[in-house]
């Protein structure tokens, strides 16, 4: 469960990643702000995956923190794209997202990590 979590994490992560760095170059209604912030997120993200899948301390809170930037530039896009804030995708990221914290957390494996 754990290895299915991080591939999740590191293919939505690097999805955002690559859209943000192909909107830089085409027409794109954002800001140049909002495309650096996708694209720092969906980084974060991706490195997360890597700690989540090694079951390194922390890394969890730092997928947990990759995906919530990740919402939080899909709420300001929203806008930007169709002039409204459209409830069922941003229902449809949060839910993915808690499904991916949720299989990382019961996959977790406690006896790799380093006891103190």
């Amino acid at each position: 469960m754990l290895r299915a979590a991080a591939l999740g994490m590191f293919l939505y992560g690097l999805h955002d990643a690559v859209s943000a760095i192909a909107l830089f170059w085409g027409e794109d209604p954002l800001p140049w702000w909002a495309n650096l912030w996708r694209l720092a997120a969906g980084l974060i993200l991706t490195l997360a995956a890597a700690f989540v899948r090694a079951s390194l301390p922390g890394g969890i809170a730092l997928a947990f923190a990759g995906l919530l930037g990740l919402q939080a530039i899909s709420l300001h896009n929203d806008t930007y794209y169709y002039g409204e804030l459209l409830l069922a995708p941003q229902i449809g990221r949060a839910a993915y997202a808690v499904l991916l914290v949720t299989m990382a957390h019961l996959g977790w494996d406690s006896t790799e990590q380093p006891t103190s």
